[in-house]
């Protein structure tokens, strides 16, 4: 019997690709393209919508499936969009695609796709995901090194893995491009998103101030010693590591260390200011196996960087405090902590803050 499968299907070639490569293996397909309400259509917006929808029922014919159009406008403003606000408000620097995958993709749109008959929801990642002897099921790297993204998909639960797909999980981005072109796959799209989907051609800054209830609070530039060097037009317009923006005529150039929403400060120094050699994480999703002694893992804090060895020093079930091997720079309130060992995601969480180290006698 055919596995009723069904795909999140952006208009982009990933997710066109996979909706292939499931047909391939004899899959029953349903494509399901959800609107986060924040799509951005132009200005005459009627016209242009109803040009990109029928861009994306187009693809029904060239892969011979049907095309489910999903309204997650409602849930994406409350468990996305207010988020990212509040992590600004709070002076943390957030990546909305850590909860939007376990509470969009794997939340509305999976429970969407269960309620109409499908068995499992497969999406364009590249990542993937393998069943262990345990009979749990563990999150994996996928092939492309540059392309990898088990990082967005770290606070995924076991209940969300059992039913997840990920068909590009051994392809790299050029196989996958080669093979569209290969069997004439046109995406609806050419554009892929990129950073954050729902701000398109203004800053998070412009886009935050436009947000109802979300007043811009000015305040002072502070150096590592607490001196007043200047002021700011309000914290969520800045994030750690940051070094344009700030300012403040000096002989070198200051760097934001930190912000501090409750004092409303931002805090500059130099580039070695911004080294850590350790940091809190809070909220930790266990995938499969919850860490409760100090272990050795690699810890990536941002998507874009490369994980380190690191010492993860678990508090309790949700929490841990992570040392590095080396000192990191630009460790972030608000970005994900995602821990590995070799190829497999432990889990993730959220960097909280910075921990200092004691010295000998204290």
């Amino acid at each position: 019997m055919k596995k009723k499968t069904a795909i999140a299907i952006s208009g982009g070639i990933d997710s066109l690709v996979s909706a292939y490569l499931l047909k391939e293996e004899g899959c029953d397909v349903t494509g399901i393209h959800f609107l986060t309400g924040y799509e951005e259509f132009g200005k005459e917006a009627g016209t242009k919508k109803e040009t990109a929808l029928r861009k994306i029922s187009g693809l029904a014919g060239q892969l011979d499936i049907p095309i489910e159009i999903l309204d997650c406008s409602r849930e994406f403003k409350a468990k996305v969009v207010d988020y990212f606000r509040h992590e600004y408000r709070a002076g943390k620097t957030p990546n909305p695609c850590l909860v939007c995958n376990p509470l969009i993709k794997f939340g509305t749109v999976l429970d969407f796709a269960l309620k109409h008959g499908a068995e499992y929801l497969a999406t364009g990642h590249y990542a993937g995901k393998i069943k262990g002897s345990d009979g749990l099921f563990h999150l994996i790297k996928g092939v492309d090194k540059i392309k990898e993204q088990s990082y967005f998909l770290s606070f995924l639960t076991q209940a969300q893995l059992a039913r997840a797909v990920f068909p590009l999980s051994g392809f790299t981005k050029q196989e996958v491009i080669s093979l569209a072109g290969e069997k004439g796959l046109l995406p609806a799209f050419e554009s892929e998103s990129q950073d954050i989907c729902f701000i398109k051609e203004m800053s998070y800054g412009r886009f935050l101030s436009q947000e109802t209830g979300f007043a811009p609070e000015p305040g002072a530039v502070v150096d590592i010693s607490g001196k007043r060097i200047g002021s700011h037009g309000g914290i969520h317009l800045f994030t750690v590591g940051q070094r344009r923006g700030i300012n403040c005529p000096a002989a070198e150039p200051y760097y934001v260390i930190s912000t501090d929403a409750e004092k409303n400060l931002v805090v500059v120094g130099s580039k070695d200011d911004l080294l850590k050699d350790r940091c809190r994480v809070t909220g930790i999703n266990w995938i499969s196996e919850e860490q409760r002694s100090p272990v050795e893992v690699h810890t990536r804090i941002r998507y874009r960087n490369n994980a380190v060895i690191s010492t993860l020093i678990p508090e309790g079930r949700n929490s841990a405090t992570v040392i590095f091997r080396s000192p990191q720079q630009a460790v972030t309130p608000g970005q994900g902590a995602v821990f590995y060992r070799e190829n497999e995601v432990l889990g993730g969480g959220f960097i909280d803050g910075f921990v200092h180290q004691q010295a000998e006698g204290e």
